[in-house]
Formats: C-alpha cells, structure tokens, sequence
C-alpha cells in the first residue's frame, strides 16, 4: 500500500540510525532498508526515506536514535486461546505416561476440562489470568494479537470470555481481534446431539456475539464437528458478515480446509494433514496457512505440515502460538518461530514474514499493520541484533529492546 509521502515536512517523531526490515518488498531480504528515516505522523508511518532526501525538520520534531539496531513492524500473535479458567497440567503428565490428545478428550478432559473452569470463573478472574500470559507475549514485541472464545460452550460464558478478550485490549497497549470458537467441543449437556448444539451456536450465539468478535472459527475434527456440521457454521458467520477461520487437519484429514478456502476463509489452521491438493486449492483463494508448532511439539505429532507444497503453490504462511492451557500452553511467539524454523524447516524470513505480514493477512488486517510502509500504523519493534534471523535464532532469549505502538513507546 507504499503512496506518496504525506506531512513531509512535519511529522511528530523520527526514527533514525535504524537498520529497518520493512517486509513489505517480497524482492528484498526482509523487505530491508538502510540509510533511511521513518517519520511517524498522528501514530502512522509518513514516510520512509533515504537519509540524503529528507528534508529540513522543524525543532519539535520528536528524534528517536537507532544506533545502528535494527527495526521491523510489532509481531502478530494470530491464533491464540490465550483467556481461560484453570489449567491443564495433570493432562501433561497422562501424556507424559502415555495417553493420547485423543483417549484425554474423550474421557471427559482436554478442551471440556477447561469448559468446567471457565464456566466458573468471574470475568475478572479470566482477565487477571490472562493478563499474565498477555504480558508475556508484550515483553517480545507482540503489538497486535488474536484471542479466541471456545472454553465456554453456551452462550453465557462464550459473551463473557469475548468480553474479557475485550477489556484486555483495553487495559493493555495492544490491539486485539476477537474470534468466536463456540464450534470447540461438543459441551456435555449436548453430548448425544451435536447437530442441536450446533443449531444453537448457528441460531443463537453466532448472532449475539457479533458486537464482539469479527471472526468466525471451528473446529472439524473427529473429537470435535464434522465436515457438514462445521459448513453449517460458516454459512451462519457469513451471513452475518463475519470472517470465517478453522482449525483444521490437525489430527486427521477431512477436507475442510480446502472447503472453507472456497468459501472465503482467512485462514486454515494447524494444517499437518494437508494434501497437495489442498494446499492448490487454499493459494486460488487466498486463504493464509497458519501454522502451530507449539501444539504439534507438545502433543509430540510426527506428521508435518507440507512446506514445500506451501512453498510450491505461493501459499501465505504465518506462524502462532496457539497459546491454550492443554495443546500449547506457550507465551513466546519468538519460540513458536523459532520451532517453525527447527521443526517445521521454515527458513528465519518465513518465519519472521509468519509473525508480521502474513499474520496480519491472516486476521484480515494487512491495511493497516504487518509491514512498514506509509500510512500504516506505527507499531515498531526495536532489537539487539546484528540480523534479522537473530531475532528468532535464540531459545530462550528475548533480544526485543524497545516496543512502540501508535508511535507511542510502551516497552
């Protein structure tokens, strides 16, 4: 979206002396620039422009000092469960002894453990705990970020966990997108008649959670809703005017990723049982592969997701941290990047264009952030490195040195 440069002569505030990797150039490593000037007006990007043609700045512009850092646009964390009540560690040690995702599910716990928590939990209570987790992600350099529902199963508490989502962007400088995920689980009061269940979530609490959230997802698995149970969900979001995003071919394959491709979703997520196939028919219709190396390191999977395939077939490809108390109790997107890179063998600018650019696209936000170009919000992140691959390089190390969102400096 790079347009002319607007209030040249005047902005609020300058970055200079940055090494910058706009990712906005597919042509150029990183989309990286030198020897230029970022100007911020009114918490957007002005321009950016050689050092040589910058023009003379008035003394009350604001000058940010780079020494030779480098920047890139705030990380996108686009697929969490970051609210709920509770958590899931006595689930890791069955695993650890040897049961599966699956045998845990079906016998009353995983996702329908969490349900009972956050059923109980105040919205206070759900804030309090998310903020922790939220704070986390914050201190890396996450400046936007997606929290879904999907713990509450009934209308109630499904309201209320958007609603929580909601006063964390609030409380913290961040942007947040919510996401309705009613489609999780089959909740036990339903638990001989999905297709009643779903009637609800179609009929009733699609339609009262819009003011809430802008996005629709589901879940199609065998342990969650079919193929036709999970259209029926996305034909009620779509006629609400809602994006549509899915979780899908996760532990099996069903097709449904390509299916909600055709029908306009933003994105496919997990997506270690995709075919070749799919990965076709996801590129014609633009949906982005989001993918969740958390989970599949924490379920110890073994079926990878089709990187070449993606690659081949110019699929966008973001990376998330599907932060959630049972698959992917993880709160560093730099780690989930840096498990793409190791396990999934994304290369260090898949991954990085994974946690800025594609993920904006995958939240339908790539108007406004995941790169930076004018007229985009300023949401910057500085680092101590010597290269971008740096930044996800690292176990365990956090090179972020400052944060700015709006232009405004929260870290």
């Amino acid at each position: 979206m790079e347009s002319e440069p607007s209030n040249l002569n005047q902005p609020d505030q300058i970055f200079r002396g940055f090494r910058i990797a706009t990712f906005a150039n597919n042509d150029v490593a990183y989309g990286q620039r030198h020897d230029c000037i970022l100007a911020v007006t009114g918490g957007n990007i002005a321009w950016i422009l050689p050092d040589d043609e910058v023009p003379a700045l008035a003394d009350s512009v604001q000058i940010i000092e780079g020494d030779g850092r480098w920047m890139t646009p705030g990380l996108i964390d686009c697929h969490t469960h970051l609210v709920y009540g509770g958590n899931r560690a006595g689930e890791w040690e069955m695993r650890l002894a040897g049961a599966s995702y699956e045998e845990i599910s079906r016998s009353g716990g995983g996702i329908l453990s969490s349900v009972k928590a956050t059923r109980a939990a105040s919205i206070d209570e759900l804030v309090d705990s998310a903020s922790v987790r939220l704070n986390r992600l914050m201190q890396e350099g996450v400046t936007t970020i997606e929290i879904k529902s999907g713990y509450g199963l009934d209308l109630e508490t499904e309201i209320k966990m958007l609603k929580a989502a909601k006063q964390l962007e609030s409380a913290h400088e961040i942007s947040v997108a919510t996401t309705l995920l009613a489609a999780h689980a089959v909740p036990p009061e339903f638990k001989s008649n999905a297709d009643q269940y779903i009637d609800l979530v179609c009929n009733e609490i699609i339609p009262a959670a819009k003011p809430f959230c802008s996005a629709v997802d589901a879940f199609c698995e065998s342990i969650a809703f079919d193929v036709d149970q999970t259209v029926r969900v996305f034909e009620s979001a779509l006629q609400h005017d809602m994006d549509i995003k899915v979780h899908g071919e996760q532990l099996t394959h069903t097709g449904i990723s390509a299916k909600a491709a055709t029908m306009g979703a933003v994105s496919a997520d997990h997506l270690e049982y995709l075919t070749h196939d799919d990965c076709q028919t996801i590129s014609q219709h633009g949906t982005v592969a989001t993918l969740l190396p958390g989970a599949f390191y924490c379920l110890n999977e073994t079926q990878k997701p089709p990187i070449v395939a993606l690659r081949k077939h110019s699929v966008p490809i973001a990376v998330a941290t599907d932060c959630n108390p049972g698959s992917s109790p993880v709160t560093s997107l730099l780690l989930s990047a840096n498990m793409a890179c190791n396990l999934f063998g994304l290369t260090a600018e898949e991954a990085l264009r994974g946690i800025t650019t594609n993920a904006a696209q995958a939240l339908g936000l790539a108007e406004s952030v995941g790169t930076l170009e004018n007229g985009k919000r300023a949401d910057l992140v500085v680092w101590d490195v010597e290269s971008p691959a740096e930044i996800v390089y690292g176990v365990g190390h956090n090179p972020c040195h400052s944060v700015y969102r709006n232009g405004k400096q929260i870290r």
